[in-house]
């Protein structure tokens, strides 16, 4: 089952989901819209390395916005901080900017149950496209779990900003 605008709302109010900051104007039929943060990070390196750190730049998107540019990965980051210690959380891109040539989620929309943070987004554009710090760039919905839950406690919790890759963290045999 999946959480309607009403219940996501009745569920913020009595803390079955946390969203900060929350406006009603951002609820949905079966979603909350989520807005783009101020910061992006992309990697600086040609190679990324899967079992290694990699370095990153970050940088500020002014009011000017900040242009996209195709073949290029940005991590970006959502304004809410959004969890729930009850509810599957997944998060997706709009249909208003898919239709623009903007992927926002490439492969990773399921948050875990006792997540709570700023989802990091994975930005990649098709055509060079300016976007803007606060546009609704995604929609995160919420799914009734089965079964007992063990609350998320990884290496991204509290997430604050865009969060580059920690793969190489849980790799055995990897130095």
């Amino acid at each position: 089952m999946i959480l309607t605008g009403p219940e996501i709302s009745q569920a913020h109010d009595d803390g079955r989901v946390r969203i900060s900051p929350f406006s009603p104007e951002q609820v949905n039929p079966n979603s909350y819209n989520v807005r783009l943060g101020d910061t992006l990070m992309a990697y600086v390196d040609e190679v990324i390395d899967a079992y290694a750190p990699n370095p990153t730049t970050s940088f500020r998107i002014g009011p000017e916005g900040y242009v996209l540019q195709p073949g290029q990965l940005y991590l970006g980051h959502t304004v809410e901080q959004v969890g729930s210690n009850q509810y599957v959380p997944l998060l997706f891109g709009r249909s208003s900017v898919g239709r623009l040539g903007l992927f926002v989620e490439i492969t990773a929309p399921i948050g875990d149950i006792g997540f709570h943070g700023q989802w990091t987004l994975m930005l990649s554009a098709i055509r060079p496209l300016r976007v803007y710090p606060g546009m609704k760039i995604g929609q995160i919905m919420f799914f009734v779990s089965c079964g007992e839950v063990e609350l998320y406690h990884g290496k991204y919790q509290a997430a604050s900003g865009p969060q580059e890759s920690r793969y190489w963290h849980d790799q055995v045999g990897v130095s």
